[in-house]
């Protein structure tokens, strides 16, 4: 249960819980002791004002008749400064005198001190002398019981008084503990919270070159701040080596990407040229060895694009009509498989500021990541459409098995490939889709759709017809001539994908 407490909650409660577990143990020693001098102080008063009593018992004279006497001192008088009850009787145990309002104990038996009715009762025998010279040893003396009580009322609210200020103390104890305990196990935790603040605002900022706060103390905090900081040092020691291993590996993926695209480039003219020339066999061993070609010079190009959004190169930005992006990466993903229903909705007009390339790159990949992860004759559908405020919703979504729960946190990461990839593809599409998405200054995300895939980037827009945009007179231009042709180019596309399934290679 302590569990769920912070450190300086559990040493306040385990601090004050041990406190309170000494003081009931003192209460209780105290409480036994002190209730029983009480008691043993409250036995002996009452004795000793019995005996003193009985010793100072007299006759002033003869009494009258057996039953009638008159005893000095007056026992009301001497009663009156403790509360007692006094009740006299003769030898024969009969009553004599007693207080006003005394109770009636029953006739004295025999000597001693009991518990009668809520009373202490005292019972002394004595022979109380007749006459004023009671010094004379030959003086005539009378047999008389007396009985001394006093309640023990007084005696237990004295009892309960002890008992209450000790609950009190033991109360007030723990509480004080308690406190003190909270107090200094902040006060003694305080350089732990400085450590721990100081650590958090390192993790927010991602700033290893910074230090956490060295106690001046020689103790175990100080231990652990100079060990958080040989951590941290050693971490940003790490951190540069990996980034510059990075720097090196970014930099040799691009200046090789760059290299082959040149030889690659070649390589895809002879092939092409030969794939003519040549008959039979021979002309499909050419056009496989193109193919092979094609598909290279794409990883290339990827690899290529992927280093410089690493690197942070800063691309040529232009406005570019996304509508007019999506149809014509459509239509190059639709030569590749005739065996799927693409369709396409794309509304005009909507410009962004960026690389005409790289958008149609990442249409392209959100197409062919769904031809290559849906059984032929899957619908696959594109729409480009405004969003608000000021964006541009591009959506790829189909109707095939979806992404598997297990892939949809990693599916953005590069070189991960689903069980179900019909395409040979090298992992990089969704990457560059995020990438591009990322550089752009938009997103892309994967949303629930039924039983296939959605995705949906979205991008933000520019107006073509503001002056002050990137290229802004450019853009209004390219809007307004490429209006209709993007309303056409919609239209078409939607006849084409109407007819597609009927299509078989």
């Amino acid at each position: 249960m302590l569990g769920r407490f912070s450190i300086r909650w559990r040493l306040a409660i385990i601090s004050s819980a041990l406190t309170f577990v000494i003081l009931c143990a003192f209460a209780i020693v105290v409480g036994q002791f002190t209730t029983g001098k009480v008691r043993s102080s409250f036995d002996s008063e009452t004795a000793n004002s019995a005996s003193e009593l009985s010793d100072r018992l007299r006759i002033p004279s003869l009494p009258s008749s057996p039953t009638t006497y008159r005893i000095s001192p007056d026992i009301n008088v001497y009663a009156a400064s403790t509360d007692a009850a006094i009740r006299l009787f003769d030898a024969n145990r009969r009553p004599v005198q007693n207080t006003r309002g005394a109770p009636d104990f029953g006739p004295p038996t025999r000597e001693g001190t009991r518990e009668i009715n809520g009373y202490l009762v005292a019972t002394r025998q004595t022979n109380a002398p007749i006459g004023i010279n009671t010094s004379n040893p030959n003086s005539v003396r009378i047999p008389i019981w007396l009985e001394y009580a006093r309640p023990l009322a007084e005696v237990k609210s004295t009892v309960r008084g002890v008992r209450w200020f000790l609950a009190i103390g033991v109360f007030l104890g723990t509480l004080l503990a308690f406190l003190a305990a909270l107090a200094l196990a902040k006060r003694s935790l305080r350089p732990i919270t400085d450590l721990t603040a100081a650590a958090r605002d390192i993790a927010r900022t991602g700033d290893p070159d910074r230090q956490v706060p060295q106690p001046r103390a020689e103790d175990e905090v100080a231990e652990l701040a100079a060990t958080l900081n040989e951590m941290l040092g050693a971490l940003e020691s790490s951190r540069s080596e990996t980034e510059a291993a990075l720097d090196r590996q970014r930099a040799f993926v691009a200046d090789a990407s760059h290299e082959l695209r040149t030889p690659l480039t070649s390589v895809l003219a002879n092939l092409e040229l030969l794939a003519d020339e040549l008959d039979g066999d021979e002309r499909d061993a050419a056009e496989s060895a193109l193919r092979s070609s094609r598909r290279m010079r794409r990883l290339v190009a990827d690899l290529l694009l992927l280093a410089r959004s690493d690197a942070g190169q800063e691309r040529q930005p232009g406005p570019v009509d996304v509508g007019a992006v999506a149809i014509d990466a459509v239509g190059e993903a639709g030569a590749l498989s005739a065996e799927h229903r693409l369709e396409i909705d794309a509304e005009p007009g909507l410009v962004v500021d960026g690389a005409r390339d790289e958008l149609h790159r990442l249409v392209l990949n959100l197409v062919e990541n769904a031809i290559n992860h849906t059984p032929p004759g899957t619908r696959i559908a594109v729409s480009v459409r405004g969003g608000e405020p000021c964006r541009v919703v591009v959506t790829v979504e189909d109707d095939g098995p979806g992404v598997p729960p297990e892939m949809r946190e990693r599916i953005f990461e590069r070189f991960v490939r689903a069980d179900g990839d019909r395409g040979g593809s090298t992992g990089l599409g969704l990457a560059i889709v995020k990438a591009v998405a990322v550089a752009h200054g938009g997103d892309v995300v994967l949303e629930d759709a039924g039983p296939g895939a959605r995705f949906v980037v979205d991008l933000p827009r520019v107006d073509a017809a503001d002056p002050d945009a990137p290229g802004g007179d450019d853009a209004g231009d390219a809007a307004t001539d490429e209006a209709p042709g993007v309303a056409r180019r919609t239209a078409l596309a939607r006849t084409i994908a109407a007819r597609r399934p009927t299509r078989r290679r």
